[in-house]
Order: structure tokens, then C-alpha cells, then sequence
């Protein structure tokens, strides 16, 4: 069994879909009508699959995200990905190191989801594995 993707509730469709394709997520696909609302399917550059789906009902905004603590992106070169993001008007946080080569961003989106932008240091695997708890 594998992760598959996240469906995420947004409040104002095209105010969410400026954001994540400000981000960098293009649209892979559209289901217009289910029991959850309208469905949009997004995904990564380079990424082979689907990883978020924002999912709208104009009768049902989100009213609480407390449910979610929070999304995680990886990124090639976080400098240029923040330095992106704030010439397309989304403020992030400035980068942090965490050492040997860890960097870490925080923003957030327009109904209030906190995003972690993450790069790995030279040689990472591109997620994270039991090896990153090993002390």
C-alpha cells in the first residue's frame, strides 16, 4: 500500500487554485460534481502522480483547520523557491537551517493551511524514511 494523495476542503476554489499554482501545482484533472463537491486534482512538476485535491462546496467553507497540522513540499533550492513565491505575492517565512544542509520555510495558504517547504541536504532520498529517526 502506498500514500495516494490528500483531499483538502478550500473555501474559494480559484482563490485556492491561484495560490497552489503560484506554488507550482499545475491541474492534472477536474471531477465537477460528487458527494464531497468539485474536484481538482493537482500535481508537482516532476512529481509522477497526483498529490493534492481541493475539494469545494460553496455550502460547506472551511470553518476549521485544525484538522490538518500541516503540508509538506520539497524543494530543489529553497532560497529561489521563497525568493518565487514572494515575486507572485504569497509571503513565506524566511529559510531556516537545520544543519548539514536541511532548510525549512513555512507559509500559509488562503484558508489558513500551513505549508512546510523543505529541502534535503545533498544526497537525501526524496522523502523521509526511518533513517531520519535514528539517532
Amino acid at each position: 500500500m502506498r500514500m495516494l494523495h490528500l483531499g483538502l476542503r478550500v473555501t474559494d476554489l480559484d482563490r485556492s487554485l491561484a495560490f497552489y499554482t503560484a506554488v507550482g501545482y499545475t491541474v492534472a484533472g477536474r471531477v465537477p460534481e460528487t458527494g464531497f463537491g468539485s474536484l481538482t486534482m493537482l500535481q508537482l512538476p516532476g512529481d509522477p502522480f497526483i498529490s493534492l485535491e481541493l475539494v469545494h462546496d460553496p455550502d460547506r467553507p472551511v470553518t476549521d483547520t485544525g484538522a490538518v497540522n500541516h503540508l509538506v513540499v520539497q524543494t530543489d533550492d529553497l532560497a529561489a523557491t521563497v525568493a518565487d513565491l514572494a515575486a507572485r505575492g504569497i509571503a513565506a517565512e524566511p529559510p531556516h537551517d537545520h544543519g548539514e544542509g536541511m532548510w525549512t520555510s513555512w507559509l500559509t495558504d488562503p484558508d489558513g493551511y500551513r505549508i512546510e517547504l523543505v529541502q534535503w541536504p545533498p544526497g537525501h532520498p526524496a522523502g523521509m524514511t526511518a533513517a531520519d529517526f535514528i539517532a
